[in-house]
């Protein structure tokens, strides 16, 4: 009894695992069958509780994941790296790639290897033709590079050169040519940026000295915009600053008086004021010198006169003393 219990689950399972993997038709989608359901989710049309989706709905791939020895169906908007899809107008599955084939179109059309092999004409290879070389980076056979060329593409195009070289449109450069500047970041040759300006604007009001008065020359200024800045090597901005002199329309500001010409009026009677105390006081310093001579010329003339009084004095009296005494009988002293 055990057995017959044994085998009749086997026979169910066994059963659930060819509906699977069978293709049901149209007709036989709405055809009730034991242990299948239509109320699914994620795209699946009709499932199993034990092997997940059996159909899918339309233009949906169906693709059987591996869960041990069991294979559950999932319904897919696309087919995962190394299947293709096939449809049909019954079914759309995922079919496997060659082993080779690590991405693919269809059976006979890889689109990428796995490693280990390099792709031409659509196909996996594990050695090139003689006049290409094989890139493991790309996987692929390649054309042989230019001498400068660290990587290309066919024709002969560049896509990177060795070491200290720029790249331009497909070709490796030890120098850029005319019109283009090396970028160091890139190792590319980069097109110039020269300086770009805008218009001249307005002049400004004519000034001197922040005033607009005052004053008989002044200036007048205007500024441009720099538009486009230049790249390293491009043309530099001309300039965009310039001034020019002009003519002030107001001489004389409010609350100036008599303008410049007073003020040079008055800084002249200032002069001629100094100048006439000046010569005042130099005529007072003269005739103040002139009394001064003459008081010494006069003190001069009353010491002269002194000496000569006390010499005449003391003259006389030596002639008296020279005279003899009449008493004495002799010489009058």
């Amino acid at each position: 009894m055990q057995l017959q219990l044994i085998s009749f689950v086997l026979i169910l399972h066994c059963m659930e695992y060819t509906d699977c993997q069978q293709q049901p038709s149209r007709h036989r989608q709405n055809k009730q069958i034991p242990g299948v359901s239509s109320g699914c989710q994620g795209g699946c049309l009709t499932c199993s509780d034990y092997n997940g989706c059996l159909s899918c709905k339309p233009r949906l791939f169906i693709f059987l994941e591996r869960n041990g020895m069991r294979q559950i169906g999932v319904c897919l908007p696309s087919c995962p790296s190394g299947f293709y899809g096939t449809r049909s107008p019954d079914r759309n599955t995922c079919t496997k790639c060659r082993p080779e084939c690590d991405s693919c179109f269809n059976k006979n059309l890889c689109m990428r290897c796995r490693a280990g092999y390099y792709l031409h004409l659509g196909k996996c290879q594990e050695s090139c033709p003689e006049s290409l070389v094989c890139s493991d980076t790309q996987r692929e056979c390649v054309p042989k590079c230019p001498a400068d060329c660290d990587a290309c593409l066919i024709n002969d195009t560049c896509t990177r050169c060795r070491p200290g070289l720029y790249l331009l449109l497909g070709k490796c450069h030890h120098v850029c040519p005319d019109e283009f500047e090396p970028n160091d970041k890139l190792m590319e040759c980069s097109l110039q940026v020269h300086c770009t300006v805008g218009e001249w604007g307005e002049w400004s009001p004519c000034s001197r000295s922040g005033k607009t008065c005052g004053f008989k020359w002044g200036e007048e200024t205007r500024t441009r915009e720099v538009v486009q800045i230049p790249s390293a090597y491009g043309k530099p901005c001309p300039p965009i600053w310039e001034k020019k002199e002009c003519v002030l329309k107001r001489r004389r500001c409010p609350g100036q008086g008599k303008g410049r010409k007073g003020e040079r009026r008055g800084e002249r009677r200032n002069r001629d004021n100094r100048r006439d105390k000046d010569s005042q006081g130099e005529g007072r310093r003269e005739r103040k010198k002139d009394r001064e001579r003459e008081r010494g010329e006069a003190g001069d003339r009353e010491d002269s006169e002194n000496r000569n009084k006390t010499e005449q004095r003391r003259r006389r009296g030596q002639n008296r003393d020279h005279v003899v005494s009449p008493e004495g009988g002799g010489p009058e002293q």
